[in-house]
């Protein structure tokens, strides 16, 4: 199985275990919150099966993001991935923005939160398995790259941290009135800053930034190793499609060089680069200062 195919299996698998156990966790929150009479948990039932919209879109863009390359788009449909996780963000926004109004309408009601043992039984159940899939969904995105599974994670976690506010409302709820409202606060503004970092991470790689200072080194010591000239790579832009990577950078040479040596020094390490770090790579030719 070739790596393109063995990362979009990742991708599958996470979105489908996602689904399948967000949809458990919908029943036995739904279910706990109607035995227990609580409204909240009720609601935090439907904030789980919405979760599974975040999933749906991980599958969807693995799937968009697969598709090869052809006439209008010659550098494949890696995109998607980036596209679909400021999609996911914003989904994680409006999120931030109920657990944000809730936890100030709470406040200013003082309201506080009295659930029965089989809520606090569930509730705990939610948080584990929702962290589970957050780290999941981390490890696949560190194994695949895909910017959907990681803000996956980050929908997942959120899951997670409403049911422990749930979780803390019902321990101390009895003695701090207030602490299920301030860690409601607390967590909607990690959120927000969760969307912030979700979103200018994908943008980073939608707009090209520069590669970072290990994939400079590692090309720089490629150079020397299939190169014997004096030569000074600089002006480095990476652009990420997905698993799809383009390169572009200029070396300097010596200018009483002919055109047709010059073109083969590049060629050369073009085809290097791209044989043994799986990246496309285009270089400008700029003569040496005499």
């Amino acid at each position: 199985m070739d790596q393109n195919k063995k990362h979009n299996r990742y991708g599958y698998l996470e979105g489908s275990i996602s689904i399948f156990a967000n949809l458990i966790l919908f029943g036995l929150k739904y279910w706990a919150g109607i035995v227990s009479g609580s409204l909240a948990l009720v609601a935090d039932a439907w904030h789980t099966l919405s979760d599974s919209a975040s999933s749906v879109v991980v599958i969807g863009s693995v799937k968009l993001s697969s598709r090869k390359a052809d006439d209008r788009h010659p550098f494949g449909h890696g995109r998607y991935q980036q596209i679909s996780s400021v999609f996911i963000a914003f989904m994680l926004g409006i999120v931030a923005y109920e657990f944000f109004t809730s936890s100030i309408e709470k406040f200013r009601a003082h309201e506080s939160t009295q659930f029965g043992t089989l809520a606090i039984v569930v509730t705990i159940i939610s948080v584990v398995t929702k962290e589970g899939l957050a780290q999941y969904a981390y490890w696949t995105y560190r194994k695949t790259g895909f910017e959907t599974l990681r803000a996956d994670g980050w929908h997942h976690r959120s899951d997670a941290l409403s049911s422990l506010v749930v979780l803390l409302g019902i321990l101390l709820g009895s003695r701090f009135w207030w602490i299920d409202s301030v860690l409601g606060f607390v967590i909607s503004l990690m959120l927000f800053y969760a969307v912030f970092e979700i979103i200018s991470h994908s943008v980073n790689k939608l707009l090209g930034e520069k590669p970072d200072e290990q994939l400079i080194g590692e090309v720089q010591t490629l150079i020397k190793r299939v190169s014997d000239r004096e030569i000074s790579p600089h002006h480095f832009h990476l652009h990420t499609y997905g698993d799809h990577r383009e390169l572009t950078f200029h070396i300097m040479l010596d200018s009483s060089l002919d055109i047709a040596t010059g073109h083969d020094i590049a060629t050369r390490i073009e085809v290097a680069i791209r044989d043994e770090m799986g990246i496309e790579a285009t270089i400008h030719v700029e003569p040496a200062p005499a």
